[in-house]
């Protein structure tokens, strides 16, 4: 039957055999062996160019005929040490024919040596196994993009939970699980709860759209004077939050409180009207986490209003043995 299968025939059905004469010597080689360029060339022996491994280690022919009809692993001597599978067929003259598939390498030799459709037997499951490989990759990536896009569709569902839209600020839900975070850590920290006074003017006089332009020019001036660990929050219309992490003294909290006060009241051009405004400002610090969140809140709160009963425009630190309660406060001063 070998004798009666012509050179053609080889080509088309094992492309890549191997055929050998009684000595090892490799008479021809198939089409995409040939392009392997795996140096089984005609004239060499093919068990100096190949090793058999298993089942077990080949030296000669004999061994080869021992072996036939028999499942082979073989790996190139040299080189890239291209690993294959393979059966030898005698040819009943002593020499005979190998026959040869990349079995579960096939994606990476295909890979590295270029190869397509065409040079694999079309009865090979090889080229079908690509199919079902390169199918599962471009599942898997387009499985890895739609995750990657819901992610990031989460990530920015959750930012904007946590964020004023109108001054990219943080909003009172972003406060809460920072007040939250912090307590938890027993960590020191300090609370400034912003007022603009005057902010209803603006709004009356000049329209919301001016009175959004101010809220954003007071949002920058905030901004600038916090530190990058250091927390602002749009908490109401005109109200903002400022949380200072880690222990910060009395006297620098001022300083930063009466710097704000400073730039928050250089007028605001806003179409060519001057938008004069103020803050008062309301501190409370907290000592290792004393006091719930919502506490410390309240204290800063208490503080505030007890700036703005005493002439708007300033600070002032929370004093528990002087608190004012906000109910206390005049409604015309609390509205300003």
């Amino acid at each position: 039957m070998m004798e009666r299968m012509t050179p053609s025939m080889l080509d088309s059905l094992c492309p890549l055999h191997v055929m050998l004469d009684r000595s090892g010597f490799i008479l021809r080689t198939g089409p995409t062996l040939a392009k392997l360029d795996l140096g089984l060339a005609p004239g060499k022996a093919f068990l100096t160019e190949m090793e058999v491994l298993r089942p077990r280690q080949v030296e000669t022919m004999a061994q080869l005929h021992d072996l036939a009809g028999r499942k082979l692993h073989i790996r190139q001597s040299s080189g890239f040490r291209t690993q294959f599978k393979g059966a030898f067929v005698p040819d009943g003259h002593g020499g005979g024919v190998v026959d040869l598939s990349f079995g579960i390498f096939v994606q990476e030799s295909v890979r590295r040596f270029g190869l397509t459709s065409r040079d694999f037997s079309p009865t090979d499951m090889s080229v079908e196994m690509l199919y079902v490989i390169e199918a599962n990759s471009a599942a898997m990536e387009s499985s890895r993009r739609l995750n990657n896009r819901l992610q990031t569709a989460m990530f920015a569902a959750e930012e904007r939970a946590l964020t004023d839209m109108l001054t990219g600020l943080g909003n009172r839900r972003a406060l809460e699980l920072v007040q939250s975070r912090l307590h938890r850590a027993g960590g020191d920290y300090a609370l400034m709860h912003l007022d603009l006074d005057f902010f209803k003017q603006v709004n009356d006089s000049l329209g919301h759209a001016a009175g959004d332009r101010v809220l954003r020019a007071v949002s920058r001036a905030m901004l600038s004077e916090i530190r990058k660990d250091d927390m602002v929050a749009r908490i109401g219309g005109d109200e903002f939050v400022i949380i200072f992490m880690n222990a910060m003294t009395s006297n620098r909290l001022a300083d930063v409180a009466r710097r704000l006060i400073g730039r928050i009241e250089k007028p605001i051009d806003v179409d060519g009207e001057q938008c004069a405004i103020s803050a008062s400002i309301g501190i409370a610090q907290c000592q290792a986490a004393e006091f719930e969140p919502e506490e410390v809140l309240k204290h800063a709160d208490i503080a505030l209003y007890t700036a703005k009963r005493e002439g708007r425009g300033r600070h002032s630190f929370y004093d528990p043995e002087a608190a004012i309660e906000k109910d206390e406060v005049p409604r015309q001063i609390a509205d300003g």
